[in-house]
């Protein structure tokens, strides 16, 4: 069984986004051990931060991540610039993971103004959810959601369908 991390930056604050992760990952329990860590966001000055004070918030945040990554395992970043895949490339990937031996993959989505570079380059595999920009908790249900789907798609399941 894979044991699957989520390293989120904050937390989600909105009941209707913290049932429906609760709720995948509820589903995501009969298919690997799903995990989320989260990380604390930076907080930024009110107002217009200046560019340098979003690259110090992500520094920081990326040190914070990088505390919570382990060696041995397959990391995936969540972010724009990175490769776009369908739900059945996701399943694919899950299961050539499972396949080639690894069992441990960890997934990681950064804080409204993304992730520092360095945990970009850390990452064995950059992934982008899609060309338009999504509220970062919001991507956490979309994440959670697609890896549900991917294992039912490995199933063979209706709920792709």
């Amino acid at each position: 069984m894979l044991n699957i991390k989520i390293i989120c930056v904050g937390k989600l604050k909105e009941q209707f986004y913290t049932e429906a992760a609760n709720e995948y990952i509820k589903r995501l329990g009969g298919y690997c051990k799903p995990e989320i860590v989260e990380i604390p966001e930076h907080r930024l000055p009110s107002g217009e931060p200046t560019i340098a004070q979003i690259g110090t918030a992500l520094e920081k945040e990326g040190a914070a991540i990088e505390l919570k990554l382990t060696d041995g395992v397959y990391t995936l970043a969540l972010c724009i610039e990175g490769r776009e895949m369908s739900s059945a490339g996701l399943s694919e990937l899950l299961s050539k993971c499972a396949g080639t031996g690894v069992s441990r993959l960890c997934f990681i989505i950064g804080g409204s103004h993304g992730l520092h570079e360095s945990i970009k380059e850390k990452a064995d595999i950059k992934l982008s959810m899609s060309k338009m920009t999504f509220p970062h908790n919001l991507a956490r249900v979309m994440l959670l959601e697609q890896l549900y789907r991917a294992f039912k798609i490995i199933e063979g399941g209706k709920y792709n369908k």
